[in-house]
């Protein structure tokens, strides 16, 4: 990295207010290819993903504190590829993907608020399912409405908090020169690694915020399955113990995908620098991963069937 220079010699130097998006491909008849593709998967992630918040809204018996966590999944998967599919979308069309500075702190920091908030929202759902599982019979009185709310806001708050932080650290750097980005989005480790100035104390400020959020929220849900494996390994009856599991199997499920490919997006980069790897992850992590969530909940969930079962007559009837 270039060392930061006197402010008398940053004067005469160009400040970066565009940065380059390679994108997935530099051939058109690929990327034309992958237009309808992805068209597809961003319709199916948001169909999905708002007919699932619906349902919830409208079916009286999926008003439990495990679907009302689960609607706001739903929410986040939503913004979350909205943050940078749409500009993926566009940018497949046109010759030059060019972003101004301005526009990709903003996809950043949005795609981040979400990324943090989905962290923070699997360790909730994670405690929630310990406590139906661990303690039954006071499941009710310890998961109140009131708690599952402030238990939203905290994670919506603790998102937009750490996005913040991660934005300014890394935007507040002085970029003169090298702006083109590796991949389809504006990518954080892509774009410290443009700066005309040493990065170190804002890689030490994300490091330290994502182990404050991201490994604290790992943390949360190690030891609520942890108690829940322990919960479950004290019913006496095979089938008590299987649909103990059953409960929190979706749930384990996403946690696995989100935060196994999670790590090897990060992991990844900072071992081995290998771009059409780096992209295929990044694909998977901010475009299939939020159409994939809702499919995993509701593919094997008897509930949510019958609550489908159920809107669909009510709708037929009112129609006749």
């Amino acid at each position: 990295m270039v060392p930061h220079r006197p402010m008398e010699e940053d004067r005469n130097e160009t400040f970066v207010v565009m940065f380059v998006l390679l994108g997935l491909s530099d051939k058109k008849e690929v990327q034309l290819m992958l237009f309808p593709i992805f068209l597809v998967i961003y319709l199916v992630t948001l169909i999905w993903n708002l007919g699932l918040i619906i349902l919830i809204r409208m079916d009286s018996q999926l008003h439990t504190p495990m679907y009302f966590f689960l609607s706001f999944l739903s929410f986040i998967d939503m913004c979350y590829s909205s943050s940078a599919t749409p500009r993926m979308l566009s940018d497949f069309l046109k010759e030059e993907k060019v972003i101004s500075f301005i526009t990709c702190a903003t996809q950043y920091f949005f795609g981040s608020w979400m990324a943090h908030a989905e962290c923070c929202l699997l360790a909730t759902m994670a405690y929630d399912r310990y406590v139906a599982i661990g303690r039954p019979l006071q499941y009710s009185a310890i998961m109140s409405l009131s708690l599952c709310q402030k238990m939203v806001a905290w994670t919506y708050g603790t998102g937009f908090l750490g996005s913040i932080i991660q934005t300014v650290s890394c935007f507040h750097l002085y970029y003169c020169g090298p702006n083109t980005i590796p991949n389809f989005f504006c990518d954080i480790t892509h774009i410290i690694s443009l700066s005309c100035c040493n990065p170190f104390i804002s890689q030490m400020i994300l490091f330290m915020e994502s182990i404050f959020v991201g490994f604290s929220s790992f943390l949360v849900i190690l030891l609520s399955y942890a108690f829940i494996a322990a919960s479950i390994l004290k019913i006496s009856s095979v089938k008590g113990s299987a649909k103990a599991f059953n409960t929190c199997a979706s749930h384990l499920a996403v946690v696995t995908i989100f935060y196994g490919t999670g790590f090897s997006v990060y992991l990844h980069r900072s071992s081995s620098h290998n771009e059409k790897q780096d992209k295929v992850l990044s694909v998977f992590y901010v475009v299939l991963i939020p159409m994939l969530n809702p499919l995993i909940y509701s593919l094997r969930n008897k509930e949510i069937k019958e609550a489908l079962k159920r809107v669909i007559k009510r709708a037929t009837h009112l129609a006749h």
